[in-house]
């Protein structure tokens, strides 16, 4: 085949990745380049192919589509111009099944930077160029690796940012974690009632981001479980940076943290620890005391539906157990559910009792406090007790003969470092709450304030939680009778404790007679009025 009849041409580019698109040229200067070339061989281009693949892929849609177009055009055989042999393939494998599929379609492959031939000098040189290509590729691979290793160890996260940050170029760090609102707090909302318990699973984690409209959906419109698995497993929510691959764990971070690192480590004990009931599926909006309101009779729970009239559909809570007196006795479900809410209404403190609550969670909090700041120095002898079995352990290591044992004490040291990074974590944030006591406490005391507020929530999971924080026990209800004695839980037992005792006030004559009472009243009263000192009951 001689090469002066052949007139046409197509030039086939490419670059590793999108973004050498987006923010670089290399595209369009290969493509001059090559047309260049093009113009001294007096070459016609007809088609221009681009990719932004790596080179060490062959699976390329540029690439395909350029095989395909030569092979429809077989009769009329065309030059191929790459600008350089690594634009062609960055991996001598790779090299060779395109330098093939490409002879095979009937194309002749030329560049302005190297000449292709048949002869052994024409391979062998061909041949070292593409081996030189591959070791730059995997060169420049180990060099930018090396350099985000060494960026995460400085405490800089340097792959795409997770759900609930994004990158800010902020002065004296580069691109850092910054918070993305609003989906930072959801996600902090979410970790965070997991390990406290309010959300008892991961099937009722992923039903509370479904509940928020701004949490991104997959194509079905839901969060998959994946996704809230791979939630609890990054330790970057936490402020700390982990990468297994790169030989790094619990690396503090520069960026803010969305929970404690304590709180993360809560997560991953309650993930592994005793398995928990899975969430039940026939939890809806319709019936909110499904399963929680129960039968005063045989004690089992009462179930619910729709009941079918001759124009409409009605609600009805009913038991359902064989043998029981009330079995499938329906019971309104405005009636239930509105005895629920008086219930609720009777729970709610007066003004002054709440104001008096508040300010002794507020003392509370101010002696916490005052106590964080003091134990810097005792975890700090305590991280140095830890480090000391961490080389005990190690020692022991170099010691072992079987890998079942390696494997445990290496175990056994990965859980001393969490103990390790999770005391760190508390030194550094000693007597430096994450939130001032108003945000700490806010939604609690609204929701002490006025349980019912919560309760008319459109979400499902938060009428539910008003029944796991106001009741310590299911609900007994009798049909035709109303609600049985309800078992309420401590907070709201200490405020009716508290406003009991300002109510019911002991008079003098409980405690001993009366007339001993009156002697002893004129006898303080005189005490006092001479010496000015206030009564003893007086005073109190």
């Amino acid at each position: 085949m001689n090469p002066a009849k052949i007139q046409k041409a197509v030039i086939y580019c490419r670059v590793s990745g999108a973004k050498q698109v987006r923010e670089g040229d290399g595209l369009g200067s290969q493509e001059g380049r090559c047309r260049e070339f093009a113009g001294h061989r007096n070459y016609v281009v007809v088609e221009v192919f681009r990719d932004d693949v790596s080179g060490s892929l062959t699976d390329r849609p540029a690439m395909k589509a350029m095989l395909a177009y030569l092979k429809k055009q077989r009769g009329t055989p065309h030059v191929v111009i790459v600008d350089d042999i690594s634009r062609l393939a960055r991996g001598m494998k790779a090299h060779m099944e395109l330098r093939a599929a490409i002879s095979l379609v009937g194309g002749i492959l030329e560049s302005p930077s190297v000449e292709f031939g048949e002869d052994a000098d024409s391979e062998l040189q061909e041949y070292i160029l593409a081996t030189v290509a591959q070791h730059q590729r995997r060169k420049n691979a180990e060099q930018t690796k090396n350099r985000m290793r060494a960026r995460a160890m400085n405490g800089y996260w340097v792959t795409k940012a997770p759900i609930g940050y994004r990158f800010e170029r902020i002065a004296g760090h580069g691109k850092l974690l910054v918070r993305h609102e609003p989906l930072a707090s959801i996600i902090a909302d979410a970790l965070e009632g997991f390990a406290s318990g309010r959300l008892q699973s991961m099937t009722e984690v992923k039903r509370f981001l479904e509940s928020q409209p701004a949490y991104p959906r997959n194509s079905n419109n839901e969060v998959h479980i994946g996704r809230v698995e791979e939630m609890f497993d990054r330790s970057v929510y936490a402020g700390h940076i982990t990468h297994e691959g790169w030989g790094l764990h619990l690396v503090p971070g520069k960026h803010e943290a969305l929970i404690s690192l304590a709180t993360w480590q809560a997560i991953q004990e309650r993930r592994y620890g005793k398995p928990k009931v899975p969430a039940r599926v026939d939890q809806s909006a319709d019936f909110p005391l499904r399963g929680f309101v129960c039968c005063a009779t045989c004690s089992e729970p009462l179930t619910a539906c729709w009941s079918k009239g001759r124009s409409a559909r009605y609600p009805y809570y009913l038991c359902d157990t064989r043998g029981c007196p009330e079995a499938r006795k329906s019971i309104r479900r405005d009636k239930i559910e509105g005895e629920f809410e008086t219930l609720l209404n009777a729970l709610q403190p007066t003004e002054g009792l709440f104001n008096l609550a508040f300010e002794m969670f507020r003392d509370q909090w101010d002696a916490k406090l005052m106590n964080a700041r003091t134990q810097g120095a005792s975890l700090e002898s305590e991280i140095k007790l830890v480090e000391k079995k961490v080389d005990q352990l190690l020692d022991r290591i170099v010691d072992a003969t079987s890998d079942s044992v390696v494997r445990a004490y290496e175990k056994r040291i990965k859980d001393l470092e969490m103990q390790k990074a999770v005391m760190r974590d508390r030194i550094a944030n000693c007597g430096k709450p994450l939130k001032s006591f108003s945000e700490t406490y806010r939604t609690a005391f609204d929701f002490l304030a006025s349980p019912c507020k919560l309760w008319h929530s459109p979400h499902i999971e938060d009428r539910r939680a008003v029944l796991k924080l106001v009741f310590a026990e299911k609900l007994p209800y009798a049909r035709g009778e109303g609600y049985r004695t309800a078992q309420i839980s401590m907070p709201f037992k200490m405020i009716g404790g508290m406003k009991m005792a300002e109510n019911e006030v002991v008079p003098l004559a409980g405690i001993e007679p009366a007339l001993l009472a009156e002697l002893d009243f004129e006898s303080s009263a005189s005490t006092n009025s001479a010496t000015g000192a206030p009564c003893g009951r007086a005073g109190l």
